[in-house]
């Protein structure tokens, strides 16, 4: 088995087949883990149940878009490339698409944190992966009752919440400042408090095993010669085999359409982030904002300040402005002053389906896995579960069909 893709995803993938005793080699082109698997939120996020599209958010849509440093924005450069998938996104805003997506989200979700809690377990993940839970804080009269609704809304489907008013909040986070007027409290989420150090554990436990790895391998072709054998090209080497994943996240769509011959709705999600490494200890568990749109990660080398949306594909260079107005809009939050000394910057890519929706299939002797959107540490362990017991025949842990590659 050759794993295309040492994302986070990918690792794990290959962890649980190595250990089935299935022989497989792991390809990245660049180094394990070191892609947007290891620059984003931390966030184990199995409260956001709803596509990454909601139809509330058209209203709005034009003032965040006239934003250069708004939580959306799109290099108009490349809105002409964007058009076809932001059109079958916005069909996925109508009221029965949605509701369906946002279903097949909850039961994704539901099963995660199970998954998580054995993955946890299985390979010692105890040190880097925090189940403390996670809040979402609102600053504004209006927000706070958008708030209070919302978790009202998740409560009556099952996800857990609990409303804090402001007392409750600050006792909760006593380095919020008192511009927070409360939050919710969701106690079924968890983040990662060492995204290097655990990706280094598992590519160990890996390697240990009788796992291959080949770290700056840039795939350059997949070619399905038959049902039982697949040429993978690269750096001047083929490698044959009778079976591959696919998990090279937002770069997975032309190796998708040389396999399938489908030319899927992917796209990329541009993230950013900021790590502030003398803020560590301010806060315990993540913080998010619901007024600002970002989200606060405590992690060992410090505060790791996330989020934002931004189209603009592979190839157009970042812009950093948007990570370093993380602080701007952090520092308000915070009761004392940020300290932004040796502050590091990020920008990396979330692989998004028009639907919200993930892939992960077999199609033959390819199995995919790809297109999370900003839930990929949170369905990480899920999937592989999922494309093991594909590949071993079994009953995966949830119905598949909904990610089934040719559902477009």
């Amino acid at each position: 088995m050759i794993v295309v893709g040492g994302g986070l995803i990918g690792l794990m993938i290959a962890l649980k087949l190595q250990k089935a005793g299935i022989d497989t080699l792991l390809l990245e082109k660049e180094e394990v883990g070191r892609g947007a698997s290891w620059g984003n939120a931390g966030h184990i996020a199995t409260e956001q149940v709803y596509p990454v599209a909601d139809p509330s958010m058209l209203k709005s849509l034009p003032k965040m878009l006239l934003d250069p440093l708004g939580p959306l924005r799109i290099d108009w450069r490349y809105l002409p490339q964007l058009m076809p998938w932001g059109i079958k996104l916005l069909n996925n805003m109508r009221s029965a698409p949605f509701e369906r997506i946002h279903q097949t989200l909850k039961k994704l979700n539901e099963a995660a944190l199970p998954s998580w809690e054995n993955f946890k377990t299985e390979w010692d993940l105890h040190p880097w992966v925090k189940i403390e839970g996670s809040l979402l804080v609102a600053e504004e009269h209006r927000s706070l009752e958008q708030l209070q609704q919302h978790g009202e809304k998740l409560n009556q489907i099952g996800i857990r919440n609990q409303f804090l008013p402001q007392t409750a909040l600050l006792k909760k986070s006593p380095a919020l400042a008192d511009s927070q007027l409360g939050g919710l409290l969701f106690p079924d989420t968890g983040h990662i408090v060492d995204l290097s150090a655990m990706i280094e554990h598992l590519l160990t436990q890996f390697q240990e095993l009788g796992g291959e790895v080949i770290e700056n391998f840039e795939v350059k072709s997949l070619q399905k010669e038959t049902s039982h054998k697949i040429e993978v090209t690269g750096n001047g080497q083929v490698f044959t085999a009778e079976s591959i994943v696919l998990a090279t996240g937002a770069f997975s769509k032309p190796f998708a359409k040389a396999l399938t011959g489908f030319n899927l709705p992917l796209e990329t999600e541009r993230g950013y982030h900021l790590m502030l490494p003398h803020e560590k200890g301010r806060l315990t568990i993540p913080v998010s904002s619901l007024d600002r749109k970002f989200i606060m990660t405590p992690m060992n080398q410090g505060l790791r300040l996330a989020g934002t949306v931004e189209y603009g594909g592979l190839k157009l260079p970042p812009d950093m402005r948007r990570a370093q107005n993380f602080l701007p809009l952090a520092a308000p939050m915070l009761r004392e002053p940020l300290n932004k000394s040796d502050a590091t910057e990020w920008m990396g890519f979330r692989p998004t389906m028009a639907d919200s929706l993930p892939v992960i299939d077999r199609v033959d002797n390819c199995y995919y896995a790809f297109g999370h959107q900003h839930l990929g540490i949170t369905h990480a362990t899920l999937t592989a579960e999922i494309i093991t017991a594909l590949y071993l025949k079994q009953s995966p842990p949830i119905d598949c069909q909904p990610f089934a590659i040719d559902r477009f």
